[in-house]
């Protein structure tokens, strides 16, 4: 997303990977298969994620229904909360509010 390239770098949207209908479990395997990590709103991929391990990695937003700005100014405000959740190894799921 164009919006968030500069700490982000490489990120996407389904809708841009031409995958805005794909159901969660083929947005599960792209994103492992090409090293993304999802963020979602929809704790769906967080039970996956419990079920299945990582990767991917998955980035939780808890913040109900709300502007597309609202949720990319959650992902400036936690860069470096993200960048340590990236990193750590044992991590599977972050929860931003």
């Amino acid at each position: 997303m164009a919006a968030l390239e500069d700490l982000y770098p490489g990120s996407s949207h389904v809708r841009l990977l031409g995958m805005e209908t794909a159901d969660d479990e083929t947005i599960w395997q792209y994103a492992r298969k090409n090293g993304f990590v999802i963020v979602s709103q929809d704790s769906d991929f967080n039970e996956r994620g419990l079920i299945h391990g990582y990767p991917p990695k998955v980035i939780w937003i808890r913040c109900g229904n709300t502007v597309t700005d609202y949720i990319q100014d959650i992902l400036r405000r936690h860069h470096s909360d993200l960048l340590e959740f990236h990193a750590n190894r044992d991590s599977a799921c972050i929860e931003l509010y």
